[in-house]
Formats: C-alpha cells, sequence, structure tokens
C-alpha cells in the first residue's frame, strides 16, 4: 500500500507544476497584450493630436488674420523666435463671411471677400465659391426704381384690449377709431413679414433706389439705381411714422419707448397689464431685426427701414423737446403739463443723452431717421411761415439727436404740391431743398409711384394698418393683394365695426 502512496504523490508534484507553468504563461500572454494595447493607444492619441494642429495650434484671432506660433521649446537654445501661419480655420472664417453677405445678395462683397484668404487663386474651393457667386450675380434681374413699392407702419399694438378699447358712452371713445384705422397688430405685423417673405419681397433701403452727387455750388443731384435681385424676388422699401411714443400712446398697449438692449441692439420697454416693465420686441424695429436674423434673404444688403420722426413729444420714448426744459406753461399742451406734473424728477438732459444713445443704437443696427415734420403737420395746407418755423424745430430738436437726414417723410398723408404741378419750382420745395432735404415721401394707395427729378427723389407710400386691412378684406378693394392675403393675416381681436374705419 505505502508503494502504491509514493508514485500518487509524484504525480501530484507533476500537476501542479505544469498548473503553475500554464499560470505564468497566461500571465505573460496578459502582460504583452496590455503593453501592445497602449502602445496602440499612444500610437492613436499621437495621430489625432497632429491631425487637429500640434503643439503650436493656436487660437483663431477675430480678425481672422495671421497669428505667431510660439517656438521656445526649440533644442537650439536661442531665445523664441516667431514665424507667422495662416491659422487653420481662417479661411473657414471668410468663407462664412462671403457666404452671409452672398445670401442678401452681395455678391460684389462677397467675392472681395473671398479674395482676403490667402493663395485665394490658387485654392479650389475659394475658386469654386468665386464661380458659383460670379454665376448668381449674372442671373440677377434688374428692378426699375418706378416699380418698387413703399409699406409703411405706426407703431404695433400689443395689446388690442387696450388698443382697441370699448369705453365711451357712446360706444367706442373717442381715440378708438383713430387707432382701429391707423395702427397695425404685433400679431398682424409679424404674419405680414411672414406672408411677403414667402411671396418673394425683399427689402431694399430708400437710399438704394438713388445716387446723390453734389456739384462745384454744392446742389445736390439725384441719379436713380436699379436693383438687381435674383429671379422671382421683388424689392420693397419700408418705413415706420411716429416712433415717438406720444402722450396719447399712454394706455393704449404699446410700448413705451425704445432702450439699448443688454446686447447692444434696439429694443422696447412695454408695461404689461399688471403694472410692470417688460423689455423685449414690442415694436417694428426689434421684430424687423429678428425676422431677417431668422430669414437674411429677406435684407437686401443688410438693409432696413427708414424711421420717421416728429418732435414735439421727443422721440423715441424721450421726452427731448425744449418745452420739457423751459416748462413755460404758455407753451405746454395739457398732456405735457399733466405729465410733468407726474413726473417731478424728470431730468431734461438725461432724456436727450439717452434719446441719442438709442439712436446712435438704431443707426448701427442699420436703420435711418428721416422728417416726419416737427408738430406732424399737414405740409400741402400750411402756410410758408408755419412750414419755416416747423422746419427749425425739427433742426434744433430732433436732427441733432439722430444725426444728419435729407429725406422728408410728410404727415397725413399729405404732399407739398399736387401731382400735376411741377414739384422743384414750387416754394415749399425750394425752401425744403435750401434746408437740406432731397427727398419726399408721402402716402398713396397706388402700388408704387415714383418720381425723380434732377433735385429730388418722390416716393408714394402704402399704409398697411387697420383700415387699408379692413377694406381689402371686407370691400375686397384689391389694394394690397400683390403683398398679402389679408384674411391669413387680420387679428381677429380687432373690432369689425364698419364706422370705426370710415374717414
Amino acid at each position: 500500500m505505502e508503494e502504491k502512496r509514493r508514485p500518487s504523490n509524484g504525480n501530484q508534484m507533476n500537476a501542479a507544476k505544469r498548473k503553475a507553468a500554464r499560470r505564468k504563461r497566461k500571465q505573460r500572454l496578459l502582460i504583452i497584450k496590455s503593453v501592445i494595447l497602449v502602445l496602440l493607444l499612444c500610437v492613436l492619441g499621437v495621430g489625432i493630436f497632429a491631425i487637429a494642429g500640434g503643439f503650436n495650434k493656436k487660437k483663431p484671432q477675430n480678425s481672422g488674420g495671421t497669428i505667431t506660433a510660439d517656438n521656445s521649446s526649440s533644442t537650439s537654445g536661442t531665445s523664441a523666435s516667431s514665424v507667422t501661419v495662416q491659422p487653420q480655420d481662417a479661411k473657414t472664417v471668410k468663407m462664412a463671411e462671403a457666404q452671409t453677405l452672398a445670401v442678401q445678395y452681395d455678391y460684389d462683397g462677397a467675392m472681395a471677400k473671398l479674395g482676403e484668404i490667402e493663395n485665394a487663386d490658387q485654392d479650389a474651393d475659394v475658386i469654386t465659391k468665386m464661380a458659383e457667386y460670379q454665376a448668381a450675380k449674372s442671373s440677377l434681374v434688374a428692378w426699375d426704381p418706378v416699380k418698387v413699392t413703399h409699406v409703411f407702419y405706426h407703431s404695433l399694438v400689443v395689446d388690442p384690449a387696450k388698443g382697441f378699447s370699448l369705453t365711451g358712452d357712446d360706444g367706442w371713445d373717442n381715440a378708438t377709431k383713430g387707432w382701429c384705422q391707423w395702427m397695425t397688430t404685433v400679431e398682424e405685423f409679424n404674419r405680414i413679414n411672414d406672408q411677403m417673405y414667402a411671396n418673394g419681397y425683399v427689402l431694399v433701403a430708400l437710399s438704394d433706389l438713388y445716387t446723390e452727387t453734389t456739384d462745384e455750388n454744392g446742389t445736390v443731384h439725384i441719379t436713380t439705381n436699379q436693383i438687381m435681385l435674383p429671379e422671382g424676388k421683388k424689392p420693397f422699401v419700408l418705413s415706420l411714422d411716429d416712433l415717438c411714443y406720444y402722450h396719447s400712446y399712454n394706455g393704449r398697449g404699446t410700448a413705451t419707448r425704445m432702450i439699448v438692449g443688454d446686447d447692444g441692439k434696439p429694443t422696447c420697454e412695454y408695461v404689461d397689464e399688471n403694472g410692470q416693465t417688460q423689455v423685449g420686441a414690442y415694436d417694428c424695429v426689434p421684430l424687423l431685426d429678428q425676422f431677417i436674423e431668422t430669414h437674411p434673404d429677406f435684407s437686401y444688403k443688410g438693409a432696413k427701414g427708414t424711421i420717421a420722426l416728429t418732435g414735439y413729444n421727443g422721440i423715441l420714448g424721450y421726452r427731448t423737446d425744449g418745452v420739457y426744459q423751459t416748462r413755460n406753461p404758455e407753451d405746454l399742451d395739457r398732456d405735457q403739463s399733466e405729465w410733468l406734473a407726474a413726473n417731478p424728477n424728470f431730468n431734461y438732459d438725461n432724456d436727450v443723452a439717452e434719446a441719442k444713445k438709442v439712436a446712435e443704437a438704431i443707426k448701427a443696427d442699420g436703420w435711418t431717421f428721416a422728417s416726419h415734420t416737427w408738430g406732424h403737420i399737414k405740409i400741402g395746407d400750411a402756410s410758408m411761415e408755419s412750414l419755416q418755423s416747423d422746419t427749425q424745430k425739427w433742426l434744433t430738436y430732433v436732427e441733432p439727436l439722430v444725426g444728419d437726414t435729407d429725406v422728408i417723410i410728410f404727415a397725413h398723408g399729405q404732399d407739398l404740391a399736387n401731382w400735376n404741378e411741377d414739384y422743384a419750382s414750387t416754394a415749399k420745395f425750394q425752401y425744403l431743398k435750401s434746408q437740406g432735404f432731397n427727398v419726399y415721401c408721402n402716402v398713396d394707395s397706388s402700388q408704387y409711384y415714383v418720381e425723380s427729378g434732377d433735385l429730388y427723389f418722390r416716393m408714394g407710400r402704402r399704409n398697411l394698418d387697420g383700415y387699408r386691412m379692413y377694406h381689402s378684406k371686407f370691400d375686397n378693394d384689391g389694394k394690397i393683394a400683390d403683398l398679402f392675403d389679408v384674411n391669413a393675416v387680420w387679428d381677429d381681436r380687432r373690432p369689425t365695426d364698419a364706422s370705426l374705419y370710415t374717414i
């Protein structure tokens, strides 16, 4: 029995040795595999790092220009040297900027931007884009300015329940009829923009339609320009009347004033139903800005609108007229007196400074300003003496805040002469021309009216307000059918009593 147990112990020892050997081999294989995996990961990391630009890659500067790479790791022992390199994405930035210009039909500007790229004439991507923009430019269709329509709005109604309120003893209050006729709601404005965009309309600046030259005597002469757009696109001009937020607007559901937002862009203040001041897009300027940001091809070369301002209650919601400074009771109307009494801490200089700051932001945003006469006067009915007095007030209290302008947009739809008169020979024209005005706009229900003389540019405008929409919707007069479908635009919160839309 003992002899049989000895062989058994030997077999057990051999088995244990074989088992230990197998274990060691597995450990060696695991180590080898781990080493190989680490090496592969290192190789992969180096490859990715090299593709990404290596140690010398820098963040692109805002200018998109060249940058300096730091070679301080050089083994030469000398001080760090500088080499000029094109950032990896400078080309991408320039090409994106060019595309932005091209989307707004500025193909010359887009091609000039591409030309700023290093070795542009040898870069296949740039050459391809250059050809694309040149082809697009070659396919543009010319629009004569006499076929360009001009639309306008007043301040928008945010809350129709206030704007079109029913408060008088006989039904509608005294102001409601005017508000129903002259005003457009925020909803209607947004829907009109949607429809005009879908119908191929493109906003052009009023100044895109003409060129001014000045002779040796200082006289400004006018020549017209063609607007070049792709097939199927149609130019239009936009203006805004009375962006002053008059005292009479108080409580009528509109914005209360324009301000500069945190982003440096013009926006609005609005007092809600709880008496809280809200900041946002409550009127045409910021709403149109937002629309163009989303639909840049709605704007020709970045064009915005022209804002026509009076001055008798100040501008942009600030009380900047001289009567608010002097406070002479004989010069103040009831609204002004009541407002000053309700605002004992009013500081005239602060309002003037704020109004100028907001106006600068509006201009930087692409908008332009025009005179709407200081007192919202009827230019055709006014005497020469009253016209002169009114103009000097505008030049004194408004122009210093908004800057020079040679555009006058007449109030009440009047013009200084009849359509069949020799415009340049009228005394009122000659006076306004002497005061620096070269562009004259009134209100006209025609699809377009443009007249250009050697000394002036004259244009009719179309009111996109309650009056025009009511008669388009209920009388089917067709006067705005080329722009949009009024049934799709009409705000159902607007009253439909016919007496409110009768002049």
